[in-house]
Formats: structure tokens, sequence, C-alpha cells
């Protein structure tokens, strides 16, 4: 009792009527009961009152010289703080009319003159109860609000660190450009070069399953391994054994359960000699010089995505690079969009694009709001990268990337 009486005394409650007796007797009824109360005299007064004390719930007198119960109630009830407080509305009307009229209003319950304190007091304890469950969404609301910006933040540095371990622009001989646009959840994209030797490079480009941080951290880890290179019994110089052995260490039972898709490449500059093999990748893509188009090769193996398949095999396959030449790797974060507008999108129309680049000689900088606008996209539900490798004359010097 003792515990009812001061959760009572913490509940405000605002009374508003023009006639003396009333306000008297509604007064004194709920402070019996322990409510804090105050007490208007007129409409004009009881909306100031409630717009500074903020109370629980409202019981106000429909008919009130100046304006009448329904206007304060619409008044109360446009101000943001008081929009889920209780109103009940006094009125000897008993017209059915009359109460749609108040509830459409806004009003929340009736009482009907002459008032019945036992009645009164059962509805306002069953109006607190209503107001007190509206308060509980409200800050679940807010508490949700408050732990999807938190997220959005985690993400957004996550994002920022993944783009701060990508590998630096590629120079002279073999020069790349990146295009890297983490989506809204932050996927698990992730691409890389270096050189092995003076004479090899290596580059690929993969896509962990899936959102969030566990897809970024899983590619970060992929990174860390294949930087250093650290498999047990891999030749790095051979793209299909690099698969083998990520396969071997990144098995989706053990990554909860991801697994990712991915195209690795080794150049070998000095015979301009391409070896390649993907895994569940979407294909690269290469143009060379030709007469009157340029020509284009689609480069791909077959594979399981990495994780998926504990025997799964990997080959690889080698092609000639001509001088000069244009490689690009990508995810399928590039094509594979949710447009708001029903258009043609897809790979094929994302490799004529490329084409349309290579032979204009355009930055790739240019290629993401040219497919914003074609597909009409803003945000993009998965990462989107694009890797560039242009390979040019040999007597041009290179800088070593490690």
């Amino acid at each position: 009792m003792v515990q009812r009486a001061a959760a009572s005394a913490m509940v405000k409650i605002l009374v508003i009527d023009d006639d003396p007796i009333i306000r008297l007797i509604l007064q004194n009824t709920l402070q019996s009961q322990n409510y804090q109360v105050q007490v208007a005299q007129n409409g004009e007064d009881g909306v100031q009152i409630a717009k500074q004390w903020q109370p629980a719930l409202v019981i106000c007198d429909w008919l009130m010289p100046g304006i009448d119960g329904l206007e304060v109630c619409r008044r109360i009830k446009a101000e943001p703080a008081l929009s889920t407080l209780f109103f009940i509305l006094l009125s000897s009307r008993s017209d059915l009319n009359d109460r749609v009229t108040g509830l459409d209003t806004g009003a929340d319950d009736f009482l009907t003159k002459p008032i019945e304190s036992v009645e009164l007091l059962a509805r306002v304890r069953a109006g607190l109860r209503l107001y007190q469950s509206a308060q509980d969404l409200q800050q679940l609301a807010q508490d949700l609000q408050l732990q999807k910006q938190r997220l959005e933040a985690e993400l957004l540095e996550a994002a920022e660190y993944v783009t701060s371990l990508l590998p630096q622009p590629l120079t002279g001989s073999i020069r790349s450009e990146a295009l890297f646009v983490p989506s809204k959840q932050l996927g698990g994209d992730f691409f890389d070069y270096y050189w092995l030797d003076p004479d090899y490079l290596t580059f690929y480009l993969l896509d962990v399953s899936g959102h969030g941080l566990g897809a970024a951290l899983l590619s970060v880890s992929i990174q860390n391994l294949l930087r250093s290179q650290s498999l047990p019994g891999v030749n790095f110089y051979r793209p299909e054994d690099v698969l083998r052995g990520l396969n071997e260490v990144f098995q989706m039972s053990e990554q909860n359960p991801r697994y990712f898709s991915l195209w690795y490449g080794i150049y070998n500059r000095a015979q301009q000699r391409l070896s390649y093999s993907s895994a569940g990748h979407p294909p690269a893509v290469l143009f060379s010089a030709g007469d009157p188009m340029p020509q284009m090769q689609i480069l791909r193996t077959r594979g399981a995505p990495i994780g998926m398949l504990s025997e799964a095999k990997y080959s690889s396959a080698q092609c000639q690079i001509s001088l000069p030449s244009t490689l690009f790797i990508f995810s399928d974060g590039a094509y594979d969009l949710q447009s708001s507008v029903k258009v043609t999108w897809g790979l094929d129309r994302l490799i004529q694009l490329l084409m349309q680049y290579y032979i204009d000689d355009r930055p790739l900088t240019a290629l993401l709001p040219e497919i914003q606008a074609l597909t009409c996209t803003e945000t993009f539900e998965d990462d989107l990268s694009v890797l560039q490798l242009q390979f040019v004359a040999q007597n041009a010097s290179t800088v070593v990337v490690k």
C-alpha cells in the first residue's frame, strides 16, 4: 500500500472546469488517492498549465466559456510532449454522436455528469495504465533509435577502417584505380594487390556473404593471411593452390556460417602472362586494342565459393596480356542492384558500360554516379567494388606496392 501511494503521488492530473464546485470535488477526490492535482478555471489557462506542467492525465469539461473542451483537447494533443497523455472529457451529453465527435477530436474517454467518484477513479486508473503503456512504447522507440544510431556509427567506423586497409594506387607500367562503396549495412567486399617478387604481381577481389561487422572482419582476416603468405603448404604463385588453401582454412561451418567468393590473379610482368582462378565470383573482363572495336575476354574458372564445400576443386587458366590492356574485376554489387525503376541492368549491361569507359579512357570515379543515374539507385544494399588494372608499356617505371 505504501508503494502504491508513493506511485500515485508522482502522477500529475490536471482538472479543467469553469464550475468551482466541480473543480473542488474532482480535486479532493483525486488528492485522496495521493495524485498530484492542478486545476484551471478555463480552457486557455488549462492549455498553458498543461504545456508547462506536462500532466499524465487531463480531465476537462466540454462546455466552457472561451474555448471549449474539444478545442482544449486539440491544442494539448497537438503538442508532441503531450500527445500521449490521457484525456477525459466531462459532459452532460450522452448522445452517441457527441461521443463520436469527442473521440474524433482526440479525447480518450468520457465521464457523464453527475460524476460518480467510484467511476471517476476507475476511469482514471484505466487511463493511467494506458498512458504508462504509451510511455513505455515511446521509451522503447527511443532506445531502439539510439541503438540504431550507435550501430550505424559502428558500421561507419568499420567501413572507414576497411577502407584504410585498401592498397595505395599502382603507377608506372601497371596502373590501378579502384571504386569501393560500402553499403549502408557494410558488406564484406575487399581487394588488394602486392608484389610477390619484382616480376610477379598478385591481385584479387573477394566478397564475403552477409553484411555487418562479421563480414567485414572476415574480409580483413583473409587479407592478413594472404599478405603474410601464412597459408600452410600453399604455392602463392599458383592461383588454384591459393584458393585450395583458403578453402581448407575458411570452412563456413567455422565462420558463423560465412563463405566468400573470390577472383584471384597473378601477373608475370616479364612474360606478360596472367594466371587466374575464381571461386563463385563474377568474371573479370579484359579489354585490349582492336580494329575497329576493342577485343574483350571474359576471364573466369569454375569453382564453388570458398568455404561452401570442403572437397571443392579449383583450377586456373592463363592468358597473354597485349599492351596496352585494361582489366576490370568487380563484385556482384556492381550489377545486382535493387533499382527503384524498371530498367534492364545486370552483368551484361555493366560490361557494356565498362567497355565504353575503356574506349573513352574515362576515370573510374565517374562510374558511381553513372550507375546511380542509370538505375535510379542512391544507396546500395550490398558493397559496390570495381578494381581496374591498366597494363601499359614495359619501359614505364613501376612503383612497387608491398
